[in-house]
């Protein structure tokens, strides 16, 4: 893995990432109304790292904006990564500056893959897709064809125009994909598809809010089990909890200790006091500052950790969350 480099709004010596790398845009294809794909190469033509399906990327643009993009693409040896992004109509200036000022030749900076949205293995998948929620469903159906898993997916959209990837999809694998357009037929049927469940069988989502809202509530009302059931979200869910108290965060690898009000996040907390954390989405949802807990209760807000992992305890994200005492050691 290389170090970090002088790209704008790359991160310098001593960032608490893997890595960050610069790669050079060397393709840009409308995939569909509103979506491009971006292909990404080392300038230097090296192996980017290895990744499974699920991953994502943080990529860091020159105006020093940084956003995550689920990795939907690579060669078997790793020369390129590929991404797809939304312009989205109220954007705070990621997918804007990709669809209007990005254009190949252009260097930036890129994260190293972090995966909270996992593939594990199974005989039988369900995949639902909505949207650009699409892309990090496009590396699960190839791996789980390849593994001869028994899966389909369902993939709604506006319309076919708006539906990225709709037709590839059709045509790689047939029958198993179904596309939901709603203006020619309605939206998902989430009753009909969660009305039964094989035991072996798990599900994997990726849309916008309402739809994954609709989704956990017909699994549950079908009686799906927790643990079968896999969410990735593009914002935050609003997590029901106490007033917010001062808490003492030690930070035992820096050996810093600081007091963290209750109008500011353990992260901004930590930064205060001079301990250099990984951030990028600061909203819970993406993963990047992950801490490990070495004593305390976290009171977790985040919607990244499984219910396992929450009732472990032994990680948390401190954008969000916070703990349940007045004392909480981390491994940072």
């Amino acid at each position: 893995m290389s170090g970090a480099s002088d790209v704008p709004g790359a991160r310098g010596p001593g960032d608490p990432r893997e890595a960050i790398f610069e790669v050079v845009v060397t393709q840009l294809t409308y995939e569909a109304d509103a979506v491009v794909s971006v292909r990404l190469e080392r300038p230097d033509g090296a192996p980017l790292p290895a990744w499974e399906p699920g991953a994502h990327v943080d990529l860091l643009l020159p105006v020093g904006i940084t956003r995550q993009y689920s990795l939907i693409e690579s060669p078997p040896d790793f020369s390129s990564y590929t991404i797809a992004v939304l312009q989205q109509p109220n954007s705070r200036g990621g997918s804007e500056y990709v669809h209007v000022f990005l254009r190949p030749g252009q260097r930036v900076a890129l994260g190293a893959p972090r995966n909270h949205f996992a593939l594990d293995p199974a005989p039988h998948y369900l995949f639902l897709g909505g949207g650009i929620g699409i892309t990090p469903l496009l590396s699960m159906v190839r791996a789980a064809a390849l593994r001869r898993a028994r899966w389909s997916l369902h993939y709604g959209g506006r319309s076919v125009r708006s539906m990225a990837f709709a037709q590839e999809l059709v045509a790689a694998h047939g029958d198993a994909v179904r596309l939901w357009p709603a203006d020619e037929r309605g939206p998902l049927p989430l009753g009909e598809l969660l009305r039964e469940r094989a035991d072996d069988t798990l599900l994997y989502c990726c849309g916008p809010a309402p739809l994954l809202s609709a989704v956990q509530e017909q699994a549950e009302r079908a009686g799906w089990p927790r643990e079968a059931i896999h969410f990735e979200r593009f914002a935050p869910t609003v997590h029901a909890h106490g007033p917010d108290l001062p808490v003492t965060v030690v930070a035992r690898r820096s050996g810093v200790e600081v007091l963290v009000e209750e109008d500011e996040s353990l992260l901004d907390g930590l930064a205060r006091a001079g301990v250099s954390m990984a951030s990028s989405c600061r909203a819970g949802v993406c993963g990047a500052c992950q801490a490990t807990v070495l004593d305390g209760v976290p009171d977790h807000r985040d919607d990244v950790l499984t219910p396992a992992q929450r009732e472990a305890g032994d990680v948390m994200m401190p954008c969000v969350s916070r703990a349940r005492g007045e004392r909480i050691v981390l491994d940072v």
